[in-house]
């Protein structure tokens, strides 16, 4: 099975990444250490909560459609903004303001 998931942490920021290798239930990914080193102290740390969502699954998409939809619900949700999430790619395009 190939997944597409959201994690949010206390903060309310969230990370977005994929896996393809039937460990949905126990993988969480590889978010920014230092944005969350940044975010939360260690004593914070000590007791961690947070939510993981499945937000698109396929039994036999390729790779690349798996990648594609990574990256596709990474910019729709803005995860790769610091100010609201922990991915690194694709790199965040502040809007311009006019």
């Amino acid at each position: 099975m190939n997944v597409v998931y959201k994690i949010t942490y206390p903060d309310g920021k969230i990370y977005i990444g994929s896996d393809r290798t039937d460990s949905r239930l126990t993988y969480f990914g590889s978010p920014s250490k230092e944005r969350r080193h940044h975010d939360f102290d260690f004593a914070e740390l000590r007791d961690f909560t947070i939510r993981k969502e499945i937000l698109w699954e396929s039994e036999d998409a390729p790779i690349g459609e798996v990648l594609r939809m990574e990256k596709q619900l990474i910019v729709e949700h803005g995860a790769n903004d610091p100010e609201r999430g922990y991915n690194q790619r694709p790199h965040h395009k502040p809007a311009v303001r006019r």
